[in-house]
């Protein structure tokens, strides 16, 4: 604290004009980032970033020559987009395991962020120092949002360049493009777990109860979602033996769309349109509109197109929970 003071002036000292706003959440976001690497927390969460790497590892190594003989039989290669998406079906495959591991990054950063400080005392002399409070909340969920950034961009230019050391193969503009959006995707996923964690830090008093709270949100929304909706479903639509095919594909999409209000199907949606250049679409096709199709991938451009819904609903997602935490923590009143 008595660091971040001295921080503090000298950086009102050196600064003049509209420096004078921006100073504070550099020095604040450079304390939280300094807190985050030196704790324990962060050497548990880098322990399984390199897990998940040398599995992840162990899955392209182990289909790098199925990966190739579908490079050679296919008009367009995409090479590292099918390393990142192949499995020997021992583990999951790259995509679907950070789909697991970003919500626990998410939640095992935020969740103490605010209530942790208030329980120590700490927060009552940090709102002493020279700095306004959306200066904090705004660096409580930058910092760990950047470690993240830096965490996951780093695990997949690994992958990717150590089968590039390895294969040989040139890698294409679209999957450097496809990779950069793909990992930009998981980034904002992680960021919306965050902003649970930090509006529920806000909200509890105890860091116990706030990660808890949301560790059961993300088990809600990850397995007992998908068994609630299909219970209801079969409680209310007729059965299928009875309906046209029609009706068949137009219920498919209503289970769809309400299954999308999970985050986690919006992740996959995504993280799967963007890996996979063959997906055309996201629900139910018909035969009539499956006939005379080219079996062949479509554009980056179009992939983004399809993927705009799910991306636009975890930015609103994320907005909102965040928007939630500033009023909260603009609000709240803090004793010593």
């Amino acid at each position: 604290m008595k660091n971040l003071k001295e921080s503090l002036k000298r950086r009102f000292s050196e600064s003049n004009g509209g420096n004078e706003v921006r100073s504070p959440l550099r020095v604040l976001l450079r304390k939280e980032v300094a807190e985050h690497i030196r704790s324990w927390r962060f050497i548990i969460l880098l322990t399984l970033i390199v897990l998940t790497f040398i599995a992840s590892m162990y899955s392209s190594l182990s289909n790098i020559k199925s990966a190739f003989v579908a490079t050679d039989n296919s008009s367009t290669s995409f090479f590292y987009l099918k390393l990142l998406t192949l499995t020997d079906d021992s583990i999951p495959a790259f995509h679907i395991f950070l789909s697991f591991l970003a919500p626990i990054l998410g939640i095992s950063l935020g969740f103490d962020a605010v209530n942790s400080e208030n329980n120590n005392g700490s927060l009552i002399r940090l709102m002493a120092q020279p700095l306004y409070r959306d200066n904090l909340i705004l660096a409580k969920f930058l910092a760990p949002l950047l470690i993240v950034a830096i965490l996951f961009f780093s695990l997949t230019f690994l992958i990717v360049g150590y089968a590039m050391c390895i294969s040989g193969i040139p890698i294409e503009w679209q999957e450097v493009v496809r990779i950069l959006a793909f990992n930009g995707m998981t980034v904002l996923y992680v960021g919306f777990w965050l902003s649970i964690a930090v509006l529920l830090s806000i909200r509890f008093r105890q860091p116990a109860t706030s990660a808890l709270t949301a560790i059961g949100i993300w088990l809600f929304f990850t397995v007992f979602f998908q068994v609630v909706i299909n219970i209801a479903i079969k409680a209310f639509i007729p059965d299928p033996n009875y309906l046209s095919a029609d009706k068949i594909a137009y219920y498919n999409e209503v289970i769809l769309n309400i299954l999308r209000i999970s985050p986690s199907q919006l992740y996959v949606d995504a993280s799967t349109t963007l890996l996979m250049p063959m997906v055309r679409s996201l629900g139910p096709v018909s035969m009539e509109q499956m006939a005379g199709a080219i079996p062949s991938s479509i554009s980056l451009r179009n992939s983004l197109m399809l993927v705009w819904p799910q991306l636009s609903g975890l930015i609103a997602f994320t907005l909102l929970l965040f928007a939630v935490s500033y009023a909260l923590f603009m609000r709240r009143e803090i004793r010593s």
